[in-house]
């Protein structure tokens, strides 16, 4: 089925654009702005810090939906379409953009976070609960969710403001300045981050759901145990996923479990409830809910934040 989506949103463009089909979605109306457009929520907000006023940043994706099965809509393929800039995650959850872009015939500025820095294969650690795969697969799956190490966020800044200088040379200083500026705060929470590590008891976390976090703790020299791997469908754990994650809290003596941002928590709450260990969130900042996202809670806000549980975490 996958072939054919190309193919049918092509076609779901053109009724759009020429106005057929009922309740068509129109092209929005475009300004002297440039015009980015952003998949994913680190990719959004890394964009609008380094753009500034120079742009118009869109969220391709919604506010609080479930990115690894994200399916485009016709208005979204104009959206694309009007892009001066693309700012994408790339890998395998963006399967459907990549299908997308084998159509595009003008050319489209485009910037792959994972190709913006050291690419790490997704592994399967002790304990963490197989997942069956529909097909055979062609290649290393990689981890996509490279944004959770600061050190990782400021090479994809580096490389957005040399994009946008690129498409957008009058700018190149103004990208550059925001840049710097940006990337400063985030030396500041690297280092905030490694001053928790350093005076910990401890150096291994637990996550009771997806497991996002490779790239941080390879960063910050963290050992982990986790249930699924980041990109899992099914978070649905066997009997023997949870005594395993059990008996690790307690053989280590972990005071608190960490779930993910628009987890079920039904996991952690099982663990939490079987131990008297702490649930504690790690935001991994793939998505972000509608009212964060109005408040203008960023990246770093959401970080700070992991910054004190992780802290509770490896007391």
């Amino acid at each position: 089925m996958k072939r054919f989506i190309p193919i049918l949103l092509t076609l779901s463009v053109c009724l759009a654009l020429c106005g057929c089909g009922g309740a068509a979605a129109e092209p929005e109306k475009t300004s002297d702005k440039l015009q980015i457009v952003a998949t994913v929520f680190p990719a959004y907000d890394f964009s609008r810090q380094i753009a500034g006023e120079r742009a118009a940043v869109t969220l391709l994706i919604p506010p609080g939906a479930e990115v690894h099965s994200f399916e485009p809509t016709a208005k979204d393929m104009v959206r694309i379409q009007n892009a001066d800039l693309l700012v994408c995650n790339g890998g395998e959850s963006e399967e459907w953009l990549e299908q997308l872009l084998e159509g595009q015939e003008a050319p489209l500025h485009i910037l792959r976070m994972l190709d913006c820095v050291d690419a790490l294969e997704e592994e399967a650690v002790e304990g963490m609960q197989e997942v069956d795969e529909d097909a055979e697969e062609e290649g290393p799956e990689y981890d996509e969710h490279v944004w959770t190490s600061p050190v990782n966020a400021r090479s994809i800044c580096r490389a957005l403001a040399e994009s946008l200088s690129q498409v957008d040379p009058e700018g190149a200083g103004m990208y550059q300045a925001n840049c710097d500026a940006y990337c400063a705060k985030l030396q500041i929470l690297d280092e905030a981050f490694r001053q928790v590590v350093d005076g910990a008891a401890r150096h291994t976390v637990i996550f009771a759901d997806r497991f996002p976090a490779r790239y941080f703790v390879e960063e910050y020299g963290l050992d982990y145990y986790a249930a699924f791997p980041g990109c899992a469908e099914d978070t649905e754990p066997a009997a023997g996923t949870v005594a395993f994650l059990i008996d690790k809290l307690r053989e280590e003596q972990i005071p608190a479990v960490f779930y993910i941002e628009f987890s079920n928590e039904k996991m952690a709450d099982i663990i939490c409830e079987d131990t008297g260990c702490k649930k504690l969130l790690f935001h991994s900042c793939h998505s972000i809910s509608a009212d964060d996202l109005k408040a203008g809670v960023g990246y770093l806000e959401l970080m700070q934040n992991n910054v004190t549980t992780l802290g509770e975490a490896l007391r």
